[in-house]
């Protein structure tokens, strides 16, 4: 199902819309600025100040102060609550360990920005359901305190391709060296997050290959994974925090090499190259990198 085009102060809970023009109308949102952080202020013994430290991100806390609004229809306004309350809880999520749902947010002048995380609260307050007016005390709890791009943007690389420039075939004097930007498009292996944080990307590899092996240029970061994948096998590896794990398309885990490290393989904003290199005879395996612009507020 296509997710809802979004205006200006609307939000999308698991398609349905509250806010501007819409029969759920919010009187005010909480929790979109800095997230609650974890970390102590400890007092210095026999010295003025305090020792502070290091500080995480909690949860994101958002709470919606919002209502369905029918005048004169309360079959209407329950309908919507009925609604709500389904989305808040789509199958796969609630019951899955590290599952999630988007909250997607349309601001003025931004782009649409999504959230993702779990519906903790639906409360409904039934006294004015008479006249079509039902209060919703609405609580969604982002597990990653980051603001993500609306698209997913994805890329894929064959074995071999370089991201930079080379010799154009056949090769005659004078030789002259490609710069790899022919036509103003983008080269293969460029990751470009135009968010102004790190992001987390999902990178997927498809056999025939064995023992990938996948580097950032820039960083030196790499992974290498100890596996063999046949002709329509496939192995994927996710970053992003909470959800990451390598996984084989037959559902068995996959052993990283020792100075392979997911929690550090992140996307800094901008433009990042991305190669690869396996075990291929048939040069027909193909590699492809997802991820989402990354920001720290709407």
């Amino acid at each position: 199902m296509n997710a809802p085009v979004l205006e200006d102060w609307q939000l999308d809970l698991g398609g349905v819309l509250l806010g501007h023009n819409t029969s759920i109308p919010f009187a005010e949102i909480e929790g979109l600025g800095r997230p609650d952080g974890r970390g102590d202020l400890t007092d210095q013994p026999g010295a003025d100040g305090v020792w502070a430290a290091p500080d995480w991100y909690s949860e994101r806390k958002i709470h919606i102060d919002c209502a369905a609004k029918t005048p004169g229809d309360p079959a209407a306004a329950r309908a919507l609550v009925e609604q709500l309350q389904a989305a808040a809880d789509p199958p796969g999520v609630r019951t899955v360990g590290g599952a999630v749902m988007p909250l997607r947010i349309k601001w003025p002048g931004a782009p649409v920005k999504v959230l993702f995380g779990r519906v903790r609260k639906v409360d409904p307050e039934w006294a004015k359901a008479a006249f079509g007016w039902v209060p919703l005390d609405v609580e969604f709890a982002a597990t990653d305190p980051w603001f993500y791009g609306d698209t997913e943007q994805q890329i894929s690389l064959r074995l071999g391709w370089l991201s930079g420039g080379g010799f154009t075939a056949p090769v005659q004097a004078p030789i002259r060296v490609s710069s790899g930007e022919s036509g103003g498009q983008r080269r293969p292996g460029w990751v470009t997050n135009q968010g102004n944080v790190e992001t987390w990307p999902v990178i997927t590899v498809y056999g025939p290959c064995a023992n990938p092996k996948i580097t950032q240029v820039e960083t030196g970061r790499t992974l290498k994974a100890q596996v063999s994948l046949d002709e329509g096998q496939w192995l994927r590896i996710d970053t992003r925090p909470g959800r990451r794990h390598v996984v084989r398309d037959n559902g068995g885990n996959v052993l990283l090499t020792p100075d392979s490290d997911l929690g550090a393989f992140s996307i800094p904003p901008g433009r990042t190259e991305v190669r690869w290199t396996a075990s291929d005879p048939t040069a027909t395996c193909r590699l492809t990198v997802a991820w989402r612009d990354a920001y720290r507020s709407l």
